[in-house]
C-alpha cells in the first residue's frame, strides 16, 4: 500500500477552500429564504417599498435591483443618461451595480 504525504500548506488550503465554500452556500441559503425583505404582490411583481425611491441622486449613481433608465431619470430629471455614458451601448441593458454619471436636474417643490 502507498502512503500519500501531503505538506501542511496543502491541508490549510484545502481547510480554506471548505471554508470558503460553507459560508458561500450559508449565505446564498439565507438570502433564498429571507427573500431580501421583498414581498409578493400576488401579481408575480416583486414590490421593494419606498427603498428605491428614497435613495439619493447623486453624481456617479449605482443603478439599483429593478431601476431602469426611464426610472432613474424620472427620478433624477435627466432625460440624457444614455449620451452622458458611453459605456451603455444597449438602455434595455442596465443591470444592478452599473455605474452610471448623471446630471442631477430634480424639480423644485
Amino acid at each position: 500500500m502507498m502512503r500519500v504525504t501531503v505538506s501542511r500548506s496543502h491541508r490549510v488550503a484545502c481547510y480554506c477552500l471548505v471554508a470558503v465554500l460553507v459560508l458561500t452556500m450559508a449565505g446564498s441559503v439565507r438570502n433564498g429564504h429571507g427573500r431580501g425583505g421583498r414581498e409578493n404582490d400576488g401579481n408575480g411583481e416583486v414590490r421593494r417599498g419606498k427603498q428605491i425611491m428614497e435613495r439619493p441622486c447623486e453624481e456617479i449613481y449605482v443603478v439599483g435591483e429593478g431601476e431602469t433608465l426611464n426610472s432613474i431619470s424620472d427620478k433624477c430629471g435627466d432625460p440624457f443618461i444614455v449620451e452622458r455614458n458611453p459605456h451603455i451601448h444597449d438602455p434595455d441593458d442596465v443591470f444592478p451595480g452599473l455605474l452610471i454619471k448623471i446630471h442631477i436636474n430634480l424639480p423644485t417643490q
